[in-house]
C-alpha cells in the first residue's frame, strides 16, 4: 500500500529528535499516535483471530468436506499475510519503529508482496461468491459441481494469480509526495486505474450479481435455510457479510486514491488525514472475520472455544473417529420440497475419495 506518512528530510549532521520527544514521523501525522495505537491494536487481535480461525476451519475441511470452508481458510491464510506485511512491515516497523523508508531494492519487494497479499485476500471471496451461489440457486448440481478437490485447485490458481498480478506493482507511484499529474505518468495512471478496478470494481460487481441472485432465491424458497440444514444457511450468511463489510470498508480507500490521482494539490494536512482514516478502513477488513464467523455460526463458536480451552490447557484435541474409514459422504436434497413432503424427497449421496474428488452418487 502507499504510505500515508511524511518521511522528514533531515540534514546530515542532525538528529532524529530528543529522548522525550516523539518521532519525527508522528510529529508530521495529522493523528499523532492514533494511528500507531490502532495499527498495534489491530494486529494484536486480528493475528491471533485469523490463527485461530485457521486453525478451526481445518478441523471443519477435514471433517465435512465443504468447498466453502477450503475458501474460508485461504481467505484466514490471506488476512494473516496482509497483517504480517502491511500492517506490521509497512505501517508500524517502516512508518514509525524506523521512522524512515526501507532501502529501494527491499521496499519495493515488499510493495510487491504486500499487493500481492492484497489481491489473494480479495479475490479468494470470488470463488466462494460463485460456489454459495450454485448451492443456493444450482443445489441439485452443486456437489458435481463444487468439492473439495476442485477448490484447492481453484485456491492455488487465485495464490498463484495473486503473486503473478502483483509484478506491474514494482512501478507503483508513491501518491502521496509526488504530484497528481505532473510526477505520475500515464503508465502510473494506469496502474492505478487497473488496481482499483481490479481489487474492487470487479469483486463488488460479482458480489453483487451473484450476491442479488441468492437473496432472490432466499426469498421465493424461505424453507431452504431450515431443509438443507443450518450450515448451508450459516455459510451464506457469512458470504453476505463479508463481502458487504468488504465493500464498506474499501470504498473510501479507491476514492482517496483517485481523488489523489486527478486532483490538484490541496491542504497536505487534510489529504494526509484522509488517506489515513482510508487506510485504517480498508485494513479492518482483514480483522473482523473471526468475530463475523462467531456471531452468525453457534457451531464455529463453539469449535473455536473448544481449541482455546485445549490450548490453555495445553492438551491436544484428538479428532472424532471417521463416519466412513475409505470415503467422505454429503447428502444433498431439493430445497423445491416443503418440509411437509419431506418422505418424497429424492437423496443423492455424494462420496468422495482420498483425493477429494466425487466418485460415486447414489440415490
Amino acid at each position: 500500500m502507499e504510505h500515508s506518512h511524511i518521511f522528514p528530510t533531515l540534514p546530515p549532521n542532525s538528529s532524529m529528535g530528543s529522548p522525550g520527544e516523539p518521532p519525527p514521523t508522528l510529529l508530521h501525522c495529522p493523528l499523532g499516535l492514533l494511528p500507531i495505537i490502532y495499527y498495534s491494536t489491530l494486529l494484536c487481535l486480528g493475528l491471533p483471530a485469523n490463527i485461530l480461525t485457521v486453525v478451526v476451519l481445518s478441523q471443519l475441511v477435514l471433517l465435512r468436506q465443504k468447498s466453502s470452508y477450503s475458501y474460508l481458510l485461504a481467505l484466514a491464510a490471506a488476512d494473516i499475510l496482509v497483517l504480517l506485511l502491511i500492517v506490521f512491515v509497512d505501517f508500524l516497523l517502516e512508518d514509525f519503529v524506523l521512522g524512515a523508508p526501507l532501502p529501494p531494492s527491499l521496499g519495493k519487494a515488499v510493495q510487491m508482496l504486500e499487493f500481492c497479499s492484497l489481491h489473494t485476500s480479495i479475490w479468494i471471496t470470488v470463488p466462494l461468491t460463485v460456489d454459495r451461489y450454485v448451492a443456493v440457486c444450482h443445489p441439485l448440481r452443486y456437489h458435481a459441481l463444487s468439492y473439495p478437490a476442485r477448490a484447492r485447485r481453484v485456491i492455488l490458481a487465485v495464490y498463484l494469480g495473486g503473486l503473478l498480478s502483483s509484478a506491474p506493482y514494482y512501478w507503483w507511484p508513491d501518491l502521496w509526495r509526488e504530484a497528481p499529474v505532473g510526477g505520475v505518468g500515464p503508465g502510473q495512471q494506469a496502474l492505478v486505474w487497473v488496481h482499483c478496478v481490479t481489487v474492487y470494481l470487479v469483486p463488488c460487481s460479482v458480489f453483487c450479481t451473484l450476491n442479488s441472485a441468492i437473496v432472490r432465491r432466499l426469498r421465493d424458497r424461505r424453507s431452504c435455510f431450515r431443509l438443507r440444514g443450518c450450515s448451508t444457511g450459516k455459510t451464506t450468511a457469512i458470504l453476505l457479510a463479508i463481502t458487504s463489510i468488504f465493500a464498506a470498508l474499501w470504498a473510501p480507500r479507491v476514492i482517496v486514491i483517485l481523488y489523489r490521482l486527478y486532483s490538484a494539490p490541496g491542504p497536505a494536512r487534510l489529504l494526509h488525514l484522509l488517506t489515513d482514516v482510508a487506510n485504517m478502513l480498508a485494513l479492518l477488513n482483514t480483522s473482523v472475520n473471526f468475530f463475523l464467523y462467531c456471531f452468525i455460526s453457534r457451531h464455529f463458536r463453539g469449535m473455536a472455544a473448544a481449541v482455546l480451552v485445549a490450548s490453555l490447557r495445553c492438551r491436544k484435541r484428538l479428532p472424532p473417529p471417521a463416519f466412513y474409514t475409505g470415503h467422505s459422504v454429503s447428502i444433498t436434497s431439493s430445497p423445491r420440497i416443503s418440509p411437509a413432503g419431506s418422505h418424497y424427497i429424492k437423496m443423492l449421496v455424494y462420496q468422495y475419495d482420498r483425493s477429494s474428488g466425487p466418485v460415486h452418487i447414489s440415490s
